[in-house]
């Protein structure tokens, strides 16, 4: 896909790719921005730290993948 609004690969960056097994990646969404969103679309994992439950995304693809920017808006906008 070609770089636009929706779709931004950046293959220069030092952490590209931040996911192994992708052969082009939306860098729109570096940061995800569903992270602290309750209901995510994606396959997030939870770990158990001490007390604590931390939301992992290190396996998740969801924001990287092309075909995904409509879906990420519609949960951005109330």
């Amino acid at each position: 896909m070609e770089n636009s609004f929706k779709y931004f690969e950046n293959r220069d960056c030092k952490y590209y790719p931040c996911h192994e097994g992708m052969e082009h990646m939306n860098c729109l969404f570096c940061y995800c921005p569903l992270y602290f969103k309750d209901e995510c679309p994606g396959s997030p994992e939870y770990i158990q730290k001490g007390d604590k439950i931390i939301k992992s995304c290190m396996s998740c693809t969801f924001p990287h993948e092309a075909d995904n920017y409509k879906e990420i808006i519609k949960r951005l906008i109330p």
